[in-house]
């Protein structure tokens, strides 16, 4: 239930608001005095302040700035009332944070429609705050190594600027990650970060993805759309894939970033928009421009502060630490308590080569938490995949034995990922009984889910 504190020295006045406040649904608590509110406000937790200008101890413009100044994020939304409003007055209100002003005497229908748009804002204010800050940690660099710490560095150095950034690595590295935290480090923090995959898009459609349309340009779509340089307009814009753009398409990006502005398909006009654009690439563009693939103009453009993200085999002393804090997040996913791991697990973590990188880690890691429900510590048997491509071929086995449910389990889970985890598709696809292979896997430590 929404609560709004009604803060007038005129009794008549709090006993009305609060009837008709009650009516809709609030819970209403008055208040005679600043004091009173002040106490209030910093002992209960109010959506909305109906505070009337003249209180018998305090300017109510005092108190105002008072509950702004304590929690920015948190703060009620505040509603003016006076019996003698001026223009002035309501600018100063305004000024200092006030969400709107009424006169007296109050209309109804004006009141009520004021104080759930004021609240609706505030929710809408906290809601935005939460999702920063989950955007903040999701643009957290895990790593202790060298290089790590040294992209660290550079985003803190660079993400100020509104410098073009161009940003290098394999598939799976991690690229957006980085474009996320430059943002998050950025003037723009407070704004939208939009993301566009080059690659994702068919070409027929690239350039009204990228800019819009407008008067139903497109036949079959909707009267108009807003491309990504509009949607972003103000904050940050990530070309993920750049290298898959077409020339056609380069040339008109090279046009918008130069001009900072465009033209949607279908319009008139061309529109002017304030973005920092930042893009990656899996590919060495200086390579595909003496192929002819890329721009050598828009490359130079985009390359004014370049990144390069190293591969996961290049910095394995971080995998333990991306490892445990993949886990906390699967844990809390699948409502799970702790999941540990073991050092003889993180070894043979350590010992793959990674070709799919940080996302190739977070896919392993997740298939081992799904298909070992049980598991409350990983170890190294629930890794039969890596752990059998790390061994020498079979002068690490002790005894025949073991090579052979190596070879086993290396099959099977093979067999379950193909399956996505299903044990009956599975055993069919191995010509086996369900139950038999059931029995095999848990023979061989594995576990897995049924359809």
């Amino acid at each position: 239930m929404n609560h709004v504190l009604v803060v007038d020295d005129e009794p008549d006045i709090c006993r009305s608001l609060e009837a008709i406040l009650a009516d809709e649904g609030y819970a209403v608590t008055t208040a005679a005095t600043a004091q009173e509110a002040s106490e209030l406000v910093r002992d209960a937790d109010f959506d909305a302040v109906l505070l009337d200008i003249w209180l018998p101890d305090r300017d109510g413009l005092e108190l105002l700035s008072e509950i702004r100044a304590r929690d920015a994020r948190r703060a009620p939304e505040i509603i003016i009332i006076s019996g003698h409003g001026t223009i002035e007055t309501a600018v100063r209100a305004t000024k200092l944070g006030a969400f709107d002003f009424l006169e007296k005497p109050l209309s109804l229908e004006r009141t009520l429609i004021i104080v759930k748009n004021a609240i609706q804002a505030r929710r809408l204010r906290i809601e935005n705050h939460e999702f920063l800050q989950q955007l903040t940690a999701r643009a957290r660099i895990t790593g202790n190594s060298v290089s790590v710490k040294a992209l660290r560095q550079q985003i803190r150095l660079m993400a100020p600027t509104n410098g073009r950034v161009l940003i290098y690595g394999e598939s799976g590295t991690g690229k957006e990650l980085i474009a996320r935290a430059m943002h998050a480090e950025s003037a723009r923090a407070d704004r939208v970060f939009v993301e566009l995959n080059c690659a994702a898009i068919p070409e027929d459609f690239i350039e009204s993805e990228l800019f819009g349309y407008r008067h139903g340009a497109l036949p079959g779509g909707p009267p108009e759309k807003r491309g990504t340089f509009e949607r972003a307009d103000g904050g940050t814009l990530l070309l993920d894939e750049v290298g898959d753009m077409s020339l056609k398409t380069q040339a008109k990006v090279l046009r918008a970033l130069d001009d900072q502005q465009f033209t949607p398909v279908g319009a008139a006009h061309a529109m002017r928009v304030d973005v920092r654009l930042i893009a990656a690439t899996n590919k060495n563009l200086e390579e595909e421009i003496a192929q002819g693939n890329f721009r050598e103009d828009l490359f130079y453009r985009l390359n004014v502060i370049p990144f390069y993200v190293p591969p996961l085999r290049e910095r394995k002393e971080d995998i333990p630490l991306l490892a445990r804090e993949m886990l906390r997040e699967f844990g809390q996913q699948y409502g799970r308590p702790r999941i540990d791991i073991t050092e003889e697990a993180l070894e043979t973590l350590q010992q793959h080569q990674w070709p799919g990188n940080v996302r190739e880690l977070k896919n392993v890691l997740e298939r081992v938490v799904i298909l070992n429900p049980q598991a409350r510590r990983i170890e190294r048997k629930h890794l039969p995949v890596l752990a059998a491509r790390t061994r020498r071929r079979g002068e690490e086995f002790p005894s025949l034995q073991q090579a052979r449910e190596a070879y086993e389990r290396d099959y099977i889970a093979r067999k379950l990922e193909e399956c996505h985890g299903n044990v009956s598709r599975a055993a069919e696809a191995l010509g086996l009984e369900r139950s038999h292979l059931y029995r095999k896997m848990k023979a061989l430590g594995m576990a897995g889910k049924d359809a």
